[in-house]
């Protein structure tokens, strides 16, 4: 039989008989920053409206572009253009861009920066043809068929160089010669303060009236929740022209017209989270303590229904962007020179057909930011929800 050694009885350390420590739970916020960094779309989302708001307050600071000077012929100049390149005799090269809409040329460098319009001689508008002198080389532009080309003093078509972009105005410039970029980050300076002043008063106005609602309950609910329907039927746009009449056009009237009726789907969420909320112990824990029926809403039954009220919050300011861009566009908005996206589509719709950049950037700063701020809402909701943590 094999014998047992002593050394196989010898007592444990202390130390290896206590227990494992475990790692701490984590926290409910913890959880929620986890949820939401974990959605790609969300944490992208955050990043573009980080860099949106950047760039639509302090981007006009760092350009030499103003949103309201105007320069008539440096007009629909698009962001990107062919060059044409011109040597003279001695070897120096010009180069210059034919704008194939308005039949204007325009002497450009090499890095694609805009010089200036060169001016030709009178046009023949029977021959549809108007001489230049560009760099001591005469050239004629004919448009008589279209798209018009550059011929050279022996009559031989000029051939384009290449491509260059728009150093000078990155974006082009409108039918008045303003810089699109600095409109267009002007333009989200109006919109996203629309947006986010507009929702904050929704916030206040509807998690309020939805939380006295849905706690007092009875008749008071009964009668604050027909004033909601009330004004819930009343057409936005029939609205703000009725402000516009009262206050005129601006951005005023716009904050004035979203925010005094886009507060009822707040209200309406917040009362249904209250009236599930007041029924459950703690709450009547704390009426039985003596607590306040203001204290008890503000304490214990608003902050526990904050997550459905974020995210309803995120969700509105997408929907107060497109209503402010759409009064806009219809005329119901900024007055100019003001810029906002809707006014800035309705400008280029005007002259789409031949210059289709000036409605694709409004266009699609529209698009981009109500696609964010729904694809955050949406982040939200799910890092939000509880059900998500087990």
């Amino acid at each position: 039989m094999t014998e047992i050694s002593p050394d196989m009885w010898a007592k444990l350390p202390p130390e290896a008989l206590a227990a494992p420590v475990q790692p701490p739970a984590p926290t409910y916020g913890q959880e929620v920053r986890r949820r939401l960094l974990s959605n790609k779309l969300a944490v992208a989302s955050i990043v573009f409206i980080i860099a949106l708001v950047l760039a639509a307050f302090f981007g006009p600071m760092l350009s030499p572009h103003t949103y309201y000077k105007q320069d008539l012929k440096l007009a629909n100049i698009p962001p990107a253009f062919e060059t044409y390149a011109l040597t003279n005799a001695e070897g120096e090269t010009a180069r210059v861009f034919l704008n194939a809409s308005n039949f204007n040329i325009y002497e450009v460098d090499e890095s694609g920066f805009v010089l200036g319009l060169v001016r030709g001689e009178r046009r023949d508008m029977i021959k549809k043809q108007q001489a230049f002198e560009i760099g001591g080389q005469p050239i004629t532009l004919d448009y008589s068929k279209l798209p018009a080309r550059i011929l050279l003093e022996d009559g031989t078509e000029l051939r384009p160089s290449g491509w260059s972009w728009n150093r000078t105005y990155l974006f082009g410039t409108d039918q008045l010669g303003r810089d699109i970029l600095v409109r267009q980050l002007y333009g989200a300076q109006i919109s996203l303060t629309v947006a986010f002043v507009a929702t904050l008063v929704n916030f206040f106005i509807g998690v309020f009236y939805g939380g006295i609602a849905g706690y007092v309950g009875g008749k008071v609910d009964a009668v604050m929740m027909r004033i909601v329907e009330i004004i819930s039927t009343i057409p936005l746009t029939l609205y703000v022209v009725l402000l516009m009449v009262v206050f005129n056009s601006g951005l005023l009237s716009i904050i004035i017209a979203i925010g005094s009726v886009f507060w009822v789907d707040m209200a309406r969420i917040v009362r249904g989270q209250i009236l599930s909320l007041k029924s459950l112990d703690y709450v009547a824990a704390a009426r039985t303590m003596g607590a306040s029926p203001a204290r008890i809403l503000t304490r214990h039954l608003l902050p526990n229904a904050l997550g459905p009220i974020i995210v309803t919050l995120t969700m509105l300011i997408p929907s107060a962007i497109f209503i402010e861009s759409f009064m806009s566009f219809i005329g119901l908005g900024v007055t100019p020179p003001l810029a906002s996206w809707g006014s800035l589509t309705s400008e280029a719709v005007e002259t789409l057909r031949a210059y289709p950049h000036q409605l694709f950037f409004p266009a699609a700063a529209i698009s981009l930011t109500m696609f964010a701020f729904n694809f955050l809402g949406d982040g939200l909701r799910d890092a939000l929800d509880p059900r998500l943590s087990a």
